[in-house]
């Protein structure tokens, strides 16, 4: 039996919890201060702040972006921002997963001794440890969406890193086993953290720019050595003992091993989709849900590799992408030149403006005299920092995080109808009836 489809009404509900968590995670951060000393010395002091229960953590891919998150989690422990620890690791690579327990061991260790660490070649394994209570994710994505299924099977709370899936299916398959559980699945999209997305999410939702009836956005980097080359290709990691180079294929089936392949994935189009899935979701992400326009339901793309011409992924990308509640949004990206476009949300009464840390509301000249210009700037935030601790609260509350599957899932609509474009050319559109993408 097929689980029903997810309404219009689902999405809501969804992305407006999410923008509340958000909205009462900023004003808590915000409402801190250190307590005031005894006004009686003689008095007893008061008791110490109760610590927060403590989490412990398994990262499955300790390579690249799974050692950095490691870094961060020990570094939110040592700074007092967070009562977490990570106790299990996981990865197919001998050499990563050997450095990330040293790491690990050295920077939770007490009085000169290590910090007990778990070790393991194999996922299954980890999420086999009763202590472990949640998971990051951090493998290649073609592993994301099994291995957030096996984690949520085994009981365990999930960051999933972006993008969610390699795949469309595999994102259905996802939203729908999470919402059989009862586990909390973040998503690593961190720019949901920025508060002036939840600004325009009160702007467009209050009706301040009337209908919202486009948008523009993007991402852009540039780098002369081309994308994503900056891991090294280490020359011991090879298949046998240094690499499960099988279990690194896992999902996709046997394949020649590629050094280049396994240390620079994200440049190949069976492992990746490159621009759309790695760089622009951070910037879509946020967007739509401040805008809330239901199911994007016809994208269009095209791209091309303009100047890394070895990279298999295209090196400029331009997107346009319609929405059931009649919202058409373009998005850009590029790995050869970093000029970012403005994020710029149109209303048929105003426009929103969201550079940097302001969101800016500009009224359109034709309605000057009933909607009001007006302009709020915020501090810079540690966005992945606070999508981690806000995943780590919504462990402990059973609140819903920030990032969502929900919202992560039209994303991947987005991602997936994109990447069909480029490669095999025409407009792709879904039907949020069918849960299904055609050629258009």
């Amino acid at each position: 039996m097929q689980p029903s489809p997810p309404t219009r009404r689902d999405f809501l509900l969804g992305t407006g919890a999410t923008a509340a968590s958000l909205l009462a995670l900023t004003r808590g951060l915000a409402a801190q201060e250190t307590p005031a000393a005894p006004a009686d010395a003689t008095a007893p002091p008061p008791p110490p702040p109760r610590p927060e229960p403590q989490v412990k953590v398994g990262v499955i891919g300790v390579g690249g972006m799974g050692r950095h998150h490691c870094e961060r989690l020990l570094a939110l422990h040592k700074e007092g921002r967070e009562n977490v620890r990570v106790i299990a690791l996981a990865d197919v690579c001998k050499p990563h997963l050997d450095e990330a327990v040293e790491l690990c061991a050295r920077e939770q260790g007490e009085n000169g001794q290590p910090f007990a660490v778990q070790a393991h070649r194999d996922y299954r394994a980890l999420l086999a440890n009763p202590e472990v209570q949640g998971v990051v994710i951090a493998s290649p994505e073609h592993w994301h969406s099994q291995m957030a299924i096996d984690a949520l099977r085994a009981g365990k709370d999930v960051y999933v890193e972006k993008p969610m899936t390699l795949r469309l299916d595999q994102a259905f398959d996802l939203w729908r086993e999470t919402r059989s559980s009862d586990r909390i699945v973040q998503v690593g999209t961190q720019y949901v953290m920025k508060p002036k997305y939840a600004k325009a999410r009160e702007l467009i939702q209050s009706g301040a720019i009337g209908h919202p009836v486009s948008s523009q956005t993007g991402y852009c980097r540039n780098s002369k050595a081309g994308e994503w080359n900056y891991y090294a290709v280490r020359p011991e990691v090879q298949p046998g003992e240094m690499l499960d180079w099988e279990a690194w294929c896992g999902p996709l089936g046997p394949q020649p091993f590629d050094a280049l392949v396994f240390h620079r994935w994200r440049r190949y189009r069976r492992w990746s989709t490159g621009i759309i899935g790695d760089l622009l979701v951070h910037e879509i992400t946020p967007l739509l849900q401040a805008l809330a326009v239901g199911w994007p339901v016809r994208v269009s793309a095209i791209g091309g590799h303009y100047v890394d011409k070895a990279m298999e992924n295209h090196d400029q990308v331009n997107l346009v992408i319609q929405f059931e509640k009649e919202h058409t949004l373009e998005v850009l990206g590029s790995t050869c030149n970093a000029l970012v476009p403005d994020t710029i949300v149109r209303g048929h009464k105003g426009n929103l403006l969201l550079t940097g840390t302001h969101c800016e509301l500009r009224p359109e000249p034709t309605y000057q005299d009933e909607v009001e210009a007006q302009s709020a700037k915020f501090e810079k935030v540690p966005d992945q920092d606070l999508l981690r601790m806000n995943w780590l609260q919504s462990i402990r509350t059973r609140q819903p995080p920030a990032s969502p599957v929900e919202l992560s899932t039209q994303v991947m609509v987005i991602v997936d109808l994109a990447t069909r474009a480029l490669w095999e050319g025409g407009s792709w559109g879904f039907s949020p009836a069918s849960l299904t993408a055609y050629r258009a």
